[in-house]
């Protein structure tokens, strides 16, 4: 699985360049290292002493046979290819290959690309607002992006690209699709797709975007019970997280009874949005680590003090569409023991990708670490396994008369409330909830959960209160 937009750094490409100019540092300190030795010889040789010489391992030097071969296919495409094709193509090629063989999410970036990844940590840029990967050939949708054009057409996570207009995909780069994808605001782009559980491909007309995410949206489900959904970490989202948690405070009127966090369909974005997030809701702890080869790729995260609301109880849903950075911080609130992790199985995106400057116009992203949760566990191909598993459905309020009750019974004993309006208290209270949750099997059982945890907070209070008197 290959994904478009997973990288590590904040939105400005210079910080980028910043935290991956140290890369370069082993390589100059090796420069040093081969001068010192040089000298070392010279002195040797002039004093008419005796010189011990190391010899480089042979297993380490590059391999002259491949080397011949590369250059044997290279002049061979250049003689008898059907078509001339320049050094500089077929040297960027050798390049895009030898990354993408690396693993999914390795790719050489040339001018154009660079744009493009700043304008997925902006949050704003063009196309139909889908995240995606390549699986056998084809792309796959990891997930639609929540009010752009993909999203109200139809499209669906885990949805398999065969067909963009009457262009086949099989055989396409991952870029390559994603720039047909791109366009022109307006214009409109068949999608021919296989989707589980259809017999026959189904065909989606989208019209293009541009497309504005919202990285953070919140709300009150119920009289005291908070739902922010983080549709994708961008640079600011945990600023957005913070200024969310206070709103919702100020517009309940007091602290919150609990709090729901949506990233289902969240594809990830930038590794420290997701840790300013947990921070949020951290007192203290380890959030997230990282371990590479190079010193610059080992990186730990922690807490500080603070948390924004107080230790609220916390469920977080998750699904196959919640990748890389909502890993973390699922992974980071579960491990923690600070939230509640409801939903299925998320997607498994265990690696860092480090955007590496060539020169003044070209890069590469190149995986160079993979991240743990705070007790140590790699997600990498695994995934966040929910402490409660809810799988989406629908639910259908059957029709029924009332039931016959006491208050029915001719001659009855009076109720000490009876005939103050108060006997519809609880359907006041669900109707309240609203339809967001009412349309959302997930997200009712994660407020059903929240009113549980409340409701025996209350009472272990008062439990308390009782003993101490």
């Amino acid at each position: 699985m290959k994904r478009d937009r997973s990288i590590l750094s904040s939105r400005p490409l210079r910080a980028i360049l910043l935290v991956t100019c140290f890369i370069t540092v082993p390589g100059l300190a090796l420069g040093q290292d081969q001068n010192s030795e040089t000298e070392k010889l010279l002195k040797g040789l002039q004093n008419n002493g005796q010189v011990e010489i190391t010899l480089p391992d042979p297993e380490k030097q590059l391999p002259l046979d491949d080397l011949r071969k590369f250059t044997e296919v290279f002049a061979r495409i250049k003689d008898a290819y059907v078509e001339e094709v320049s050094d500089q193509k077929l040297l960027e090629s050798a390049i895009k290959g030898m990354l993408s063989d690396l693993d999914p999410h390795s790719t050489y970036l040339a001018p154009k690309d660079y744009e493009e990844l700043e304008e997925s940590t902006s949050g704003e840029f063009g196309g139909l607002g889908i995240e995606v990967g390549m699986e056998n050939g084809f792309v796959k949708v990891i997930s639609p992006i929540d009010d752009t054009p993909a999203q109200k057409a139809g499209v669906q996570a885990g949805d398999l690209i065969i067909k963009l207009d009457e262009k086949p995909v099989k055989g396409m780069s991952l870029e390559e699709a994603v720039k047909l994808m791109r366009g022109k605001p307006g214009t409109v782009l068949t999608l021919t797709i296989m989707r589980e559980g259809e017999s026959a491909p189904i065909e989606i007309d989208v019209k293009r975007d541009v497309i504005k995410v919202t990285s953070v949206k919140k709300r009150i489900l119920e009289n005291g019970y908070g739902y922010v959904r983080i549709t994708q970490f961008q640079a600011d989202t945990g600023t957005q997280f913070s200024d969310a948690l206070k709103a919702l405070k100020k517009e309940h009127g007091g602290d919150l009874d609990g709090l729901v966090i949506d990233l289902r369909n969240n594809p990830g974005g930038v590794l420290q949005a997701a840790v300013a997030t947990a921070d949020a809701l951290l007192d203290d702890g380890l959030i997230v680590y990282t371990e590479g080869r190079i010193q610059s790729s080992r990186l730990r995260f922690s807490a500080s003090p603070g948390d924004e609301i107080e230790g609220t109880p916390v469920v977080v849903l998750i699904n196959g569409g919640s990748a890389s950075a909502s890993e973390i911080l699922a992974g980071a609130l579960q491990d923690q023991e600070r939230a509640v992790i409801m939903g299925t199985q998320s997607f498994g995106k265990g690696s860092v990708q480090t955007v590496i400057p060539l020169d003044e116009n070209h890069a590469i992203k190149m995986t160079t670490a993979r991240y743990y949760t705070p007790s140590g566990r790699s997600i990498q191909a695994t995934g966040i396994t929910p402490d409660i598993v809810v799988r989406p459905a629908e639910l259908k309020e059957l029709d029924s008369k009332p039931f016959f009750t006491e208050a029915d019974l001719s001659g009855h004993l009076k109720g000490q409330n009876e005939g103050d309006g108060n006997n519809n208290a609880t359907d006041q209270g669900e109707d309240s909830a609203g339809n967001l949750a009412a349309r959302d099997y997930q997200l009712r059982s994660a407020l059903n959960l929240l009113k549980g945890l409340h409701i025996l907070g209350k009472k272990s209070t008062r439990e308390m209160t009782g003993a101490g008197e």
